[in-house]
C-alpha cells in the first residue's frame, strides 16, 4: 500500500463547497482521523441512508477528498479513506472562492463548539478543552513560517496515530487552526 500524501488542499470555490453539507462534515472527521469506512458505516455516523450518504461519498470523491479504499473479501462492501492526513481549505481572495472559504471555516467552528458543548460536566478531560485567541502583528514572511511551524507541531502528535491504530491511553481530539490576516496590507516600499 503507498504512502498517503500529507494534506489534500483546496482553493477551487466547487471544491470547497462540496465540503459545506454537515453530513459530509462528520464523514470527513471520520476518515481524516484514519478510519476506512463503508458508505453503510458512514451513513450510521451521518444519520443518512446508505444511499443518500453513496451520493455525499462520490462528490466528495469527485475534488479528491476522500478515495476508494482497497476493497475488502465481501465485493459488498466499498470503503472509503482519507487519500492524505489531513484537508487545508485554502480562502480564496475574490468572489465565491472566498464566500465557500467562509462557509466552510464557520462550519468547521460549529462542529468544535457542538463537540466541546457534547463533553459532559464531570470529563476529567474538560479542562484540557481551549481557545486561544491572539492578535500577532507579522510580516508575510512570519506568518508563512508560522503556518509551517504550526502544522509541524500538529503532525508530529498526528504521526502514526490514527482511530485504527493509536496507543490504549489516547483520545481522539480535535483542533482547529485559522490564520486569519486583519486589516489593510501594509503598503509595500
Amino acid at each position: 500500500m503507498a504512502a498517503k500524501k500529507k494534506r489534500v488542499v483546496l482553493t477551487d470555490p466547487r471544491a470547497i463547497r462540496a465540503l459545506a453539507h454537515p453530513a459530509r462534515q462528520r464523514i470527513i472527521d471520520e476518515l481524516y482521523s484514519g478510519r476506512v469506512l463503508t458508505a453503510t458505516e458512514c451513513a450510521e455516523l451521518a444519520g443518512l441512508t446508505p444511499s443518500a450518504t453513496s451520493y455525499h461519498l462520490r462528490a466528495l470523491s469527485r475534488w479528491g477528498i476522500v478515495e476508494r479504499a482497497e476493497g475488502s473479501t465481501d465485493g459488498r462492501e466499498r470503503p472509503w479513506q482519507a487519500p492524505a492526513t489531513s484537508l487545508v481549505i485554502s480562502s480564496q481572495s475574490t468572489g465565491s472562492g472566498r464566500l465557500a472559504s467562509q462557509a466552510m471555516m464557520r462550519s468547521n467552528v460549529d462542529r468544535v463548539m457542538e463537540q466541546f458543548e457534547e463533553l459532559p460536566g464531570d470529563d476529567p478531560w474538560d479542562g484540557l478543552s481551549k481557545l486561544n485567541r491572539s492578535r500577532l502583528w507579522l510580516t508575510k514572511a512570519e506568518l508563512e513560517q508560522l503556518d509551517k511551524d504550526l502544522t509541524a507541531v500538529i503532525d508530529r502528535y498526528r504521526r502514526g496515530r490514527t482511530a485504527a491504530s493509536h496507543p490504549a491511553s489516547t483520545r481522539g481530539v480535535s483542533t482547529l487552526l485559522a490564520i486569519v490576516p486583519t486589516g489593510k496590507p501594509p503598503k509595500e516600499d
